[in-house]
């Protein structure tokens, strides 16, 4: 956390799905959280319990995570600088009917006491979903207790931003080959209507506010054939900030890898800058 002149202090959010801790600690996650510098990162898929997050994140980190009851799936985390309050995860958050297994390891918040005032985190990891099969209805289901928790959120707090792998292209700026995808899971009509739902309940997505309207620039790509190298990819990761949250942030980057043996995680982490 690092201080500006006069009352401005700067903070760096960074989501990224990590595709399993254990082997993003392997190919290069330590080098990118230096080169970074992160005040706060949100995880997805970690796929470990929080004593093996905590220690391969490291020294100097706050870390609390909701580990999915199935072995080797999910997992949220989020790590922060500064201490974390006010935890609350999974069906606390989302609600009674979201206490299957297959909706745990999908849903944590904190609150991150920054010197300039509190700041409301969300770490998520939505369901990729199978158009047509009881993945998908896993994933609507999801999709509505999250609508209806941010609406909660949004009258609790002031500054909140609700991050990671939704698992949705919204439009056809966000994802390259949008035309052979209408009938995909991940970019169907009903899936993408509840993104126009949360812009039209005030969320700002921070990423595409700051780019502008145009193709990309994706968070993930295929590990089938040339996705990478074509980019080929899909814009699913997001950070949908309230809108004094987002009025704030000052730059926008999407790290990706110079090349493809270089990725440590299919995934290129989103970095947000705010100026609190």
């Amino acid at each position: 956390m690092s201080a500006g002149a006069g009352t401005v202090f700067a903070m760096r959010i960074a989501s990224v799905n990590v595709n399993g801790v254990r082997a993003a600690a392997k190919k290069g996650m330590h080098e990118w959280i230096a080169a970074c510098e992160p005040d706060v990162m949100c995880l997805q898929e970690v796929r470990a319990p929080l004593e093996i997050t905590a220690g391969l994140i490291g020294e100097g980190w706050h870390v609390v995570e909701q580990a999915c009851e199935i072995k080797g799936r999910a997992g949220v985390a989020i790590a922060s600088r500064l201490p974390l309050t006010d935890v609350v995860a999974g069906v606390d958050a989302l609600g009674g009917e979201m206490d299957e297994p297959v909706h745990t390891g999908r849903w944590i918040e904190a609150t991150v006491e920054s010197a300039s005032g509190p700041v409301r985190i969300v770490s998520v990891y939505m369901h990729s979903g199978t158009a047509g099969t009881p993945k998908m209805d896993q994933k609507y289901a999801m999709l509505d207790a999250m609508t209806a928790r941010l609406a909660v959120l949004r009258e609790e707090h002031d500054r909140v931003v609700v991050m990671g792998d939704i698992n949705i292209a919204h439009t056809e700026n966000d994802i390259k080959n949008w035309k052979g995808n209408l009938k995909s899971a991940g970019f169907l009509p009903e899936e993408r209507a509840y993104l126009d739902r949360w812009f039209d309940a005030g969320w700002v997505d921070v990423h595409r506010a700051l780019e502008g309207i145009k193709p990309g620039p994706y968070t993930w790509w295929s590990q089938r054939g040339q996705a990478f190298d074509n980019d080929s990819g899909w814009r699913i990761d997001y950070q949908y900030a309230s809108p004094l949250l987002a009025a704030k942030a000052t730059a926008v980057r999407v790290d990706r890898q110079a090349s493809w043996d270089a990725r440590w995680t299919d995934h290129a982490p989103l970095v947000v800058d705010y100026a609190l």
